[in-house]
């Protein structure tokens, strides 16, 4: 084999290699934010519609308060990023 055929040769694997690395991170990446929402589903309590009413009757309904008052964490459950 020639040294240009040998050089050709690990350039391919280099570049072969660096696809596989992007390729797998952003697969575990992925994995992993679907992971984290199915972790968060499985977090929420189940309210049956009763405890629904009594909740609202003791602490008033979501439409009772200013939306300033809320904290959207959908950033946070999207991308696991801190809270601002």
């Amino acid at each position: 084999m020639e040294s240009s055929d040998i050089l050709d040769t690990q350039v391919l694997k280099g570049i072969i290699k660096e696809s596989i690395r992007e390729v797998l991170a952003e697969v575990l990446s992925e994995i992993l934010k679907e992971e984290r929402l199915k972790l968060c589903k499985l977090l929420i309590p189940v309210v049956s519609d009763a405890e629904q009413s009594e909740i609202n009757e003791e602490l008033g309904s979501p439409d009772d308060f200013e939306e300033a008052e809320f904290v959207n964490l959908t950033e946070w459950t999207e991308h696991g990023d801190q809270l601002q």
